[in-house]
């Protein structure tokens, strides 16, 4: 039977033949079509003379009947900010009812109760389906490292005659049937620019450059045991190798230049998956989930009504922070939202004393609110900034020059960034974990082995940023002329200025040649040896502190990949460095 077939025979066992018009209505293809494939079924036996299902078609039905579902509800949902910093994407509501318990209601209806709930990100709030549904909860700890592809790998065992859901949708008429009889993937009506297929003549789905738009993937697919099986393999391949570690399920639909199941198409009205704010917001004014507090927050602050914030847009998740992007009144800000375990990691009220002293000064981005409590920020959108690119030594110089100008204001703040002591609380968030580095001990004895020689060389401390990044100096225009502002201060605090220098150093991923032409462009007037080498030692300080941080963030089920490597590979190499440096200044000494 082709797909033609399949509809129609599928809508004589839902319904009595009355006459092929109200055939073609209900299955949706023509009269032409139906009678056709009317002709084809009777020939091929699925049909008796008076258009009634035979043995052989009830048989396949039976077959093919749909038997459980697999809900994949483990992402953070990025899109959803400032949402998803509350609620898992699964449980927004619309008319007052959580999404995926409308999702289950539906499968229900249709006799399928056998429901798999693969969940991640807080998944704790997922576990009262177990009671009120009798879904089975499968845990997906690799949730934000990789994709759903991965994701369906935990349950691909239970792909035959299973529909496949993505968590994130609100279906106005249930997408599920009691009868299946061929495998499917839905998409809308409309066109997407974001879509990777698009659907042909025969009903297939066949790829489509990129950017060029196609039919909107929807994410609900059905499968047939045949293609499950298919679908397993190809599961079990790509989630094999790394390079498909951040994608998404369907990958293992595509054979060459197409997908191995049909297109099943819906009017865009009836199944509308929500990904953001202001879609959610679209459906369903009144949602409660449109009340979050991030949103109140904005209101407040701004002097302005939650239906004036508007255009919200997720940025880059940062390291530490989820940040997203809104108009309010029509100007555009930035609002900061802490990210995962950050609460352990910043004081908070510290950071509110550093923007106090600082404001006024145009050393950072303009603050227009900022809370000492849970750290919520909210600063003005500069238009046109780009960040500074740490392989192009014009750049460089220029962000050298931005800090030395800052570091010599002397800024003082109540509180210190002490280095060793924080490398020592991030040990302390492992909560007993060991290291994941198997020489880490050794390591760590080395790099305290240079605080001596560091503190014997330290001049003054002053305010210091501490994360002077590449990506936290921002190029801007104002009135004309170009300006650099610093931003992001989470961990500023007294220091000795010249960590700014390694920190810039180390989050560049930059070779010895790199750091010695760093020095050189912030110490215009030439660097002692002294100094250089009490730079070496921060490096390797630095890095271990970082690499802390990553162990802990880690353990949170944050990956940064290799920049926590390389992190670590700076607190071994640079105390070689120092220690190479050191014997030859002794060497030159004693001739």
């Amino acid at each position: 039977m082709n797909k033609q077939e399949s509809d129609i025979l599928n809508a004589l066992l839902l319904e009595p033949f009355i006459n092929q018009r109200i055939l073609a209505e209900v299955s949706g293809h023509s009269l032409g079509v139906v009678n056709r494939s009317l002709k084809d079924l009777i020939k091929a036996d699925y049909l008796d003379d008076s258009i009634r299902p035979t043995v052989k078609a009830i048989t396949e039905f039976k077959e093919k009947t749909p038997q459980r579902a697999i809900i994949l509800a483990a992402g953070f949902g990025m899109r959803m900010v400032p949402i998803n910093t509350e609620m898992p994407k699964g449980l927004l509501e619309v008319n007052g009812e959580p999404l995926i318990e409308r999702i289950i209601k539906q499968l229900h209806e249709v006799g399928i109760k056998e429901i798999y709930v693969v969940v991640g990100f807080m998944k704790e709030k997922y576990e009262y389906l177990i009671d009120e549904y009798g879904v089975e909860l499968v845990v997906n700890s690799e949730y934000a490292a990789k994709n759903n592809l991965h994701s369906l790998k935990l349950v691909k065992e239970h792909l035959e005659n299973s529909y496949i859901v993505p968590c994130d949708i609100w279906c106005d008429r249930n997408p599920f049937h009691r009868h299946e009889l061929y495998s499917w993937y839905m998409v809308s009506d409309l066109v997407d620019n974001e879509s990777n297929v698009r659907v042909n003549r025969k009903m297939e789905l066949v790829t489509v450059p990129e950017s060029s738009g196609g039919n909107a993937m929807i994410g609900i697919c059905y499968l047939i045991k045949d293609d499950a099986d298919i679908v397993e393999r190809r599961i079990e391949e790509l989630c094999g190798n790394q390079r498909y570690d951040g994608s998404f399920w369907e990958e293992a639909l595509y054979h060459k230049d197409r997908m191995i199941v049909a297109a099943r198409v819906v009017h865009s009205a009836d199944v509308v998956e929500i990904n953001t704010y202001e879609q959610l917001r679209e459906i369903d004014s009144d949602s409660n989930q449109l009340k979050t507090d991030a949103i109140q927050v904005i209101g407040k602050a701004l002097n302005a009504k939650s239906d004036e914030v508007t255009d919200i847009t997720v940025l880059k998740k940062g390291m530490t922070n989820r940040s997203f992007l809104f108009t309010c009144k029509g100007k555009k800000y930035i609002m900061r939202i802490p990210g995962e375990g950050t609460d352990q990691l910043i004081n908070r009220r510290q950071e509110a004393e550093v923007y106090h002293t600082i404001d006024g000064k145009k050393i950072c981005d303009d603050i227009a609110y900022i809370n000492p409590e849970n750290g919520y920020k909210i600063t003005e959108f500069l238009e046109g900034a780009r960040v500074c690119n740490p392989l192009n030594y014009e750049d460089v110089k220029k962000c050298m020059k931005r800090l030395r100008a800052f570091h010599e204001l002397k800024l003082k703040v109540n509180h210190e960034f002490n280095i060793f002591d924080q490398m020592e609380f991030y040990e302390t968030l492992w909560d007993g974990t060991p290291s994941v580095y198997k020489d880490y001990q050794k390591t760590k004895e080395n790099v305290l082995s240079l605080k001596p020689y560091i503190d014997a060389n330290v001049s003054e401390k002053v305010l210091t940023h501490i994360d002077a990044v590449p990506d936290n100096f921002l190029f801007v225009q104002q009135d004309g002329k170009e300006e650099i502002r610093l931003i992001d201060w989470e961990y500023a605090g007294m220091q000795d200025p010249h960590v700014d220098v390694a920190m810039f150093c180390i989050y560049s991923l930059y070779n010895k040649r790199q750091v010695d032409r760093l020095i050189a462009a912030y110490f215009t007037e030439g660097c002692d040896d002294a100094t250089r080498i009490k730079i070496y030692c921060y490096i390797a300080a630095c890095g271990l502190l970082w690499s802390n941080w990553c162990e802990y963030k880690r353990n949170l089920g944050v990956e940064f990949g290799e920049y926590s490597l390389r992190q670590y590979r700076y607190a071994k190499e640079y105390y070689r460095i120092v220690q190479d440096e050191l014997k030859k200044q002794k060497e030159s000494e004693d001739k």
